[in-house]
């Protein structure tokens, strides 16, 4: 019997076949980030007229664009584009989103009003359109892409930590910390902080996924990162009037857009079934 269920055990800490080839993706992506010299020597913005619109082949694997350019070139270093965005968007959502969260769950009262009648107002716009009006005040630009990205997607983190700090501060181990005579903010530091951003960094990876397909939708509108710049949106902006053509141009960013993006949340939802306790999938 003690054979069979370490079988059991062990069956059931083996990774998906679709998991693992997400978590092999997100290796090769972050290296493009990191090190994209590694995948590719060449330089993104070096234009040849001569080679304009040539099909994918052993010299260029996915083709070149209408000015020349190395397209996988271009996939490669435009990673570090959008993921850049997608993670500082969602790094933003998160301390700003903990940081009310915890404060309206932990304040109550009028402060708990205030902060959550904004996140009602916040949640009644879609994150994409909420963003775009925001970058319709800044103006475009990486920074402000980053900056409205994140706070479209502020309400998911802050919801999830008000909730867990209403059930942590009422739990009988604060109740019997606070008879020792801890401060307020040594019991939010070491007893309610910990338990109530449990589950963001779940959230976070998912919501990473949402960040980096906001970022390259609104790009492909023109509210990123400008040309000559290899951010995927941008590319897939740039290519779409090649379609009848050259194909390749806007199909293989958005291909590199989808996987990625794909990956991201198939590691995230892995996460969160594992947590949750629940059998794989």
């Amino acid at each position: 019997m003690s054979i069979q269920r370490l079988g059991e055990r062990v069956a059931g800490a083996r990774i998906a076949p679709g998991v693992a080839a997400a978590a092999l993706f997100l290796v090769v992506i972050a290296l493009a980030v990191l090190a994209p010299t590694v995948l590719t020597s060449g330089d993104p913005l070096t234009a040849d007229p001569l080679a304009a619109q040539l099909e994918p082949s052993s010299r260029h694997w996915f083709g070149t664009d209408h000015l020349g350019r190395d397209v996988f070139t271009r996939v490669v270093h435009g990673a570090r584009y959008s993921l850049s965005i997608g993670v500082l968007a969602t790094a933003l959502a998160v301390l700003v989103g903990t940081a009310l969260g915890l404060a309206s769950g932990v304040a109550r009262g009028l402060l708990d009003e205030l902060i959550t009648r904004f996140l009602d107002v916040v949640s009644s716009f879609p994150d994409l359109l909420l963003a775009l009006v925001l970058i319709s005040f800044t103006g475009p630009g990486t920074a402000n892409l980053v900056v409205a990205l994140g706070i479209a997607s502020v309400p998911r983190f802050a919801r999830v930590v008000r909730a867990q700090t209403l059930v942590v501060r009422e739990s009988g181990y604060v109740e019997q910390a606070r008879t020792f005579g801890l401060t307020r903010a040594t019991l939010i530091r070491r007893h309610i902080l910990p338990h109530a951003v449990a589950q963001v960094p779940i959230l976070a990876t998912i919501g990473l996924g949402t960040a980096i397909l906001g970022a390259a939708g609104l790009s492909f509108l023109g509210m990123g990162p400008q040309p000559p710049a290899p951010e995927w949106g941008a590319m897939l902006s740039e290519g779409r009037n090649y379609l009848r053509n050259a194909w390749w141009i806007a199909v293989l960013p958005g291909v590199a857009v989808t996987a990625t993006v794909i990956a991201v949340s198939s590691l995230g939802r892995h996460w969160q079934r594992h947590y949750d306790g629940r059998p794989r999938i």
